[in-house]
């Protein structure tokens, strides 16, 4: 099957074969085309090129852009979005002044959403899940990954894995899975913390590894959450069963999880909102992703991780939602890009490769996914927009006019 997208007017996110990441001022530039056309073959970018388009053999669809954007789809590396309903309540005490620490310790956060999630069966999950998903391809992205966390015992963590499974068999998004059984201690286990690291690594993690329900591994390594040393020890009992991990740092409190991401090759380190300086050099020494979240960012009140600083330093950035229903209760991938522009002053050009080619790379499918390439996966928007600025700049309007998967 082919697809012929001609009279582009920009053909935007253009590399060569084998590149699967931008660094420092590689993320400044974004190769395009004016005039353009471009071939899907078989649901691959088969060629494109610019001036009059290369009329595609046999028989083949043709596609109008009209003179917009083509791009890659956004890739999204961080979500939570098989939950249990919404915490509006929690919303408010934030507007009264509790802090994401205190309502999680009034029983609120995480251990609410655990307490939900308990009582809904797989279909209900995946049915609410499923709505995310397809608002998420509306606004332009095309690959997720998705993460446990909201069961806190085996099988719960277990049921929601499924899900994720369900959603990657029937979903036309690029889906990944994440196991964050140490998302927080469950609710059965307070005040026995070690008890529970325990039961995920001697329960958990080799149930998940049994049924091969995960891509990753993660765990929330922060102040009031899990020590570097308890991350440590779930990371290697992960990597038996061929778990990558993709940790949660530096949210909460300067944690020590750089160190721990590094040290165990982390395809990415997530949050980084109170990094210090100091984890800088550990970056530089390393493969790992800096994944940066600014809507948790706005949504809590609280600092932005220094994605300036990142990028002035040679480092790579990527881009996510953090999708989940009490600190970011959003799947807009365009209004990241306006966030990391305005609040961590990102040019347009890094924060659009930072959502693309640098989020793909957060989750495993920079060789298929994340940039005009020829041999990757179409996985394309098609927008109505004067440049690519424009995209962060209008932060309230949706101005695609088809996602092509």
């Amino acid at each position: 099957m082919k697809t012929l997208i001609h009279n582009i007017g920009i053909l935007a996110g253009i590399l060569p074969s084998g590149k699967e990441k931008l660094a420092g001022e590689e993320m400044r530039s974004i190769q395009t085309l004016r005039h353009a056309w471009l071939l899907i073959e078989d649901g691959l970018i088969k060629d494109f090129g610019d001036g009059a388009p290369v009329p595609a053999d046999g028989e083949y669809t043709s596609i109008d852009a009209q003179g917009g954007i083509v791009m890659p789809c956004y890739c999204d590396p961080h979500t939570h979005i098989v939950y249990a309903g919404s915490r509006e309540q929690e919303f408010e005490d934030k507007i009264r002044g509790l802090s994401y620490e205190e309502i999680a310790r009034r029983g609120g956060g995480i251990l609410n959403s655990a307490d939900r999630l308990h009582e809904q069966t797989e279909e209900e999950l995946f049915l609410q899940a499923q709505q995310r998903l397809n608002e998420m391809r509306a606004g332009g992205t095309g690959s997720v990954e998705i993460k446990s966390g909201y069961g806190l015992n085996t099988a719960d963590e277990i049921k929601m894995l499924r899900v994720i499974r369900r959603l990657r068999e029937t979903s036309a998004l690029e889906i990944r899975s994440t196991f964050l059984g140490a998302h927080a201690v469950g609710r059965a286990y307070q005040g026995r913390q070690s008890e529970y690291v325990d039961l995920v690594i001697n329960e958990m993690i080799p149930e998940v590894g049994r049924l091969g329900l995960a891509d990753f591994i993660d765990v929330f390594c922060d102040e009031d959450f899990f020590t570097p040393e308890e991350t440590a020890r779930i990371l290697k009992a992960g990597a038996r069963y061929g778990l990558r991990p993709k940790i949660h740092a530096e949210e909460l409190a300067a944690s020590g999880g750089i160190a721990v991401a590094v040290e165990h090759n982390a395809l990415s380190v997530d949050h980084l909102e109170r990094m210090p300086d100091s984890a800088i050099p550990l970056l530089q020494q390393s493969d790992v992703m800096p994944t940066l979240l600014p809507g948790t960012s706005f949504f809590l009140n609280m600092p932005y991780a220094p994605a300036r600083k990142l990028i002035d330093a040679g480092l790579p950035v990527a881009l996510a939602t953090d999708w989940n229903p009490g600190s970011t209760p959003s799947g807009s991938m365009k209004f990241i890009l306006s966030l990391a522009c305005i609040k961590q002053r990102l040019l347009p050009e890094e924060a659009i490769n930072a959502a693309t080619i640098n989020a793909a790379y957060a989750m495993g499918l920079s060789q298929t996914h994340g940039s005009i390439t020829r041999g990757k996966r179409a996985a394309l928007q098609l927008i109505d927009a004067p440049s690519l600025a424009y995209l962060p700049y209008a932060y309230t309007s949706n101005p695609i006019r088809e996602v092509i998967l």
